[in-house]
């Protein structure tokens, strides 16, 4: 079993009838003594962000689902560390939320790469302890090959920059797996080409 951290994905068993996580891929953002909080990464949400936020009409930028806390919110991905100030690190070169002002402006003036930047609305959250249990009972799983499976089908043509590294990621946490997976990220780049 992991241990939660930022930058782990995780990915729901197929038999978890939870409608909100069902065959999800999840990446933790933030695990400390009061809970665990994350995105789900592979389930696009039916609206684009210029019908959610009025200052972005005219960008209708694909959003993800986050999870079913706080679906009143917009949360990112990036990046951009030295364009978009105040984001956390969650794992090399990845980052979570920073000044959405600054994003707005950058974006309006194009001068992002939407390949490098992820929207979702609300997120996932687990309260102490309880992500730690439900990788016991394996309602959730860490297995890299069925999370890059899970992102083959959903992110591909969204934000394929962020997904790689993801992938980078887990690779160097899983080794002996390194050649199995790396064929796997192969096939998802020649998908977004």
């Amino acid at each position: 079993m992991i241990s939660p951290a930022p930058g782990i994905l995780l990915i729901a068993e197929p038999f978890l009838k939870d409608p909100h996580f069902m065959r999800s891929v999840v990446i933790l953002c933030e695990h400390d003594k009061e809970g665990t909080v994350g995105f789900v990464l592979n389930k696009p949400f039916e609206e684009k962000l210029d019908a959610l936020m009025p200052n972005f009409e005219g960008f209708p930028i694909p959003v993800f689902y986050g999870g079913p806390v706080q679906v009143n919110t917009i949360h990112f991905l990036h990046q951009y560390p030295d364009l978009i100030p105040g984001g956390q690190e969650i794992m090399k070169g990845i980052y979570w939320g920073g000044d959405f002002e600054i994003v707005t402006q950058l974006i309006k003036k194009n001068q992002l790469d939407l390949s490098k930047i992820l929207f979702f609305i609300g997120y996932s959250g687990w309260s102490k302890g309880q992500l730690k249990d439900e990788l016991k009972e394996k309602s959730i799983d860490d297995d890299l090959k069925k999370a890059i499976d899970e992102l083959k089908k959903e992110v591909a043509g969204y934000s394929i920059a962020i997904a790689e590294k993801l992938v980078q990621k887990q690779l160097e946490n899983k080794g002996a797996q390194q050649e199995l997976i790396a064929e796997q990220l192969k096939e998802l780049t020649k998908a977004q080409s």
